[in-house]
Order: C-alpha cells, then structure tokens, then sequence
C-alpha cells in the first residue's frame, strides 16, 4: 500500500508577541504587495513605458498609487465579490456581516473588478487610457497570487478534490473530515496562476504590444489556468457541482476567458502607443 503524505498541520500564526499575533497569512499579502513594488518598478524599463516622455512618462510614485488603489480593489471587491457570487441569499439576510472580513470569504473574480474600478480611477486622475494602466499591472500580478496561494497551502484551506492513493503527490488533510487522499490544489494553482502565468505575461510583456493586449492575455491565462485548476478543488459546500458539471469558478472564468479573446482581437486593429507627452 502507497504511503500517502499528510498536511503537515501548520499553525498559521507565525509570530505572537503578547495578544499581538502574526499571521502567515498576513505575511503573504505583505509579500504580494511586496512583489508587486519591485516588479513594477522593473516594468518602468519595458517598452513602451520606458520611451514615455512628458506627461507620459511613468515614475516610481506612479507604481506606489496604484499598489495603494489596487490594495483597496482588491480587499472591497474581493468581499463583495465573494458574498454576490457565492452567498448572496446569506448576506442578503445578514448585510453587517459583509463588512466581518476576519471571518474569511474572499472572491478572486470579485477582486478582479475591484482592481479593475481601481485602474480606472487611477487612469482618469493621470489623464491615462485605462488599457494603458492595465498592461502595466498585469504582467506584476501572477507573482501575488503565487503568494496568496501559498498562504491558502499554510492554512490548510481551499484543499482538493479526492486523488488516487497511487498519486505520488496526493495529501491527506485531516481538517477536511477525510482521510482519504486529496489533491493539493493550492499547490497546482501556485505553479498554474502564480508562477507559469507569471513566466508567460512576463515575457510576453517585454516586447511592445497594441494597447490592451497584455492585459487581455493575462485574463485569458488566468481563466484557462483557473478553469482547470477547478477540476481538482473541492468545490464550496454550499455550492457544489453546478449545472454542466463546472464548479462556480469555473462558470466566472468563461466571461473572464472570451472577454480576453474578444479584448486581444479588437486592441490588435488600435494604433500603437503615443509615447510623446507634452513638456511638463
């Protein structure tokens, strides 16, 4: 009989200083945003950013204020995104626990229009094209959900669906009232969302593209990536398998996926960037 590995039980303070408690999973989002710093100001030396001139060009306080509107994205969209998409009957009844964030639920597609509604604004207060803000952040954001994954790991949250016991791989995670083995899906979607997304919109990035087009290779990536990571998560008890055998995420990645698709064809016929600004 195989020997199955087992969740190692990570507690998921790190460090407890009198009633102050560090949580790990604190710690990834501090990575996250971390990683987002530095890549940024790496992403000032990729075309066309970095023949910006004028008005147009872009600085490191730039990467600092959409860090700052993204953070803010992220957190209000994720939470609202979570308690629309997945228990909207619960927080209709119960509308002052939307805002008891430290009792978990948060929604990566609901973080997305977060974000989104941030880059916008960002975009509207420089006097920006808002395709313009969103390939510069794209390619910045896979990095952070390698992060958050990584904290979903530590957790001992968001485990997978039941696996072969002959998987080499398969983990048993006692906190989910099984002991059978599961896939550890946190993993496959560090490796999927987090770092190959990563590598492609990285590389993809260093070259000039029509605006637009980053972006919508990263909503492509993620979806496809997303989507197949779903057949391996357990789904949400209170959703389940929904119709056609797709898990919730699974239904929120197809828009995700089109609208990638349809948002590369239509920025492929734009013109180029205008790097020439005005003389400040």
């Amino acid at each position: 009989m195989p020997v199955m590995l087992m969740y190692p039980q990570i507690d998921p303070v790190a460090l407890q200083v009198g009633p102050l408690a560090v949580h790990w999973y604190g710690l990834t989002y501090l990575m996250a945003f971390g990683l987002f710093l530095f890549l940024g100001t790496r992403r000032l030396l990729h075309p066309p950013f970095k023949y910006m001139t004028g008005d147009r060009a872009w600085s490191r306080r730039d990467v600092e204020d959409i860090l700052f509107l993204g953070v803010v994205g992220v957190v209000v969209g994720g939470r609202i995104g979570y308690c629309l998409f997945y228990k909207p009957g619960y927080y209709l009844s119960h509308p002052l626990e939307i805002f008891a964030v430290w009792q978990g639920g948060m929604a990566f597609h609901g973080g997305l229009l977060g974000v989104i509604v941030a880059m916008i604004w960002f975009a509207r207060s420089r006097k920006r094209n808002w395709l313009e803000v969103a390939d510069f952040v794209a390619p910045c954001v896979p990095t952070g959900l390698a992060a958050g994954r990584i904290g979903n790991f530590i957790n001992g949250e968001l485990w997978g669906r039941f696996a072969s016991a002959d998987l080499p791989w398969a983990m048993v995670f006692p906190q989910s009232g099984s002991t059978l083995p599961r896939h550890p899906s946190q993993i496959y979607q560090f490796l999927m969302e987090g770092l190959l997304l990563f590598i492609i919109l990285w590389l993809y990035a260093r070259k000039e593209h029509k605006p637009g087009q980053v972006a919508a290779v990263f909503l492509v990536g993620y979806g496809a990536f997303r989507f197949i990571a779903e057949y391996f998560r357990q789904p949400d008890d209170f959703l389940g398998i929904l119709s056609l055998g797709m898990s919730m995420g699974q239904w929120l990645c197809i828009p995700m996926i089109a609208a990638g698709i349809f948002m590369w064809a239509v920025c492929g016929k734009s013109p180029a960037y205008d790097v020439q600004g005005t003389a400040a």
